[in-house]
């Protein structure tokens, strides 16, 4: 036990090392949440307040949904064979699976509320509750990074890695976006909580079916 998680520790900080020497690629995230904000307020020509909650939010998870593609894509992409094969013999794909899912959620958390900070702040704040909504953020950010980390460890065994991660990325998301949908609709409305059980509950589900399938799947796809 020991050992796994001072594995699990070491690529962690492995993830952040490289994220930090690649700058640029989280500035670019970053900057593409703000345009993507900014150009939604020129292309709607709106002030506070004026868009409708269900575009307000539809907009959002759009945003989001973009964003974590191209901030996970590279999950995997951007590893070489020959240091894959050197992270073979030091670490089990148990644990490597696992530290990217990790570090992606700590990443799509960090991107989801900025983005939700810039949002708010430029198109008005029209959502009534709030914590309901920051753990449908939590919660979808959770089931974005484990997905789609997934996905770019398929995607990366291909010629064309970029386009097969589009590809693939969109079904396996789609329960899910229609699920965190209809949540952050209801906190939006300030309706009561115990309508959104259910669809709580679906996610929670979803998000532990796509961890429990990347945990027993992703050393096939390793050793290949």
């Amino acid at each position: 036990m020991a050992e796994s998680v001072r594995q699990l520790s070491a690529l962690m900080r492995k993830e952040f090392l490289l994220e930090w020497r690649q700058r640029y690629a989280l500035n670019g995230m970053l900057l593409y949440i703000v345009g993507a904000v900014f150009v939604c307020y020129l292309s709607f020509n709106a002030r506070r307040g004026q868009l409708t909650p269900i575009v307000w939010n539809t907009l959002f998870w759009i945003i989001l949904l973009f964003t974590a593609i191209n901030a996970i894509a590279k999950s995997f992409v951007q590893e070489r064979a020959g240091r894959q094969l050197y992270y073979y013999t030091l670490a089990s794909p148990e644990q490597i699976i696992l530290s990217k899912i990790l570090y992606n959620t700590v990443l799509m958390l960090a991107l989801s509320f900025l983005g939700f900070s810039v949002y708010a702040f430029v198109l008005g704040n029209p959502v009534q509750d709030v914590p309901l909504y920051i753990l449908t953020l939590l919660l979808g950010a959770i089931g974005f990074a484990a997905s789609l980390t997934l996905v770019s460890g398929i995607a990366s065994k291909a010629e064309n890695p970029a386009t097969l991660m589009a590809v693939l990325s969109f079904p396996i998301i789609l329960p899910l976006l229609l699920m965190v949908l209809k949540i952050s609709k209801n906190a939006l409305d300030g309706l009561d909580r115990s309508v959104s059980w259910n669809e709580i509950g679906i996610v929670l589900a979803i998000d532990a079916i796509v961890i429990t399938l990347s945990w027993l799947l992703f050393p096939f796809l390793w050793r290949s």
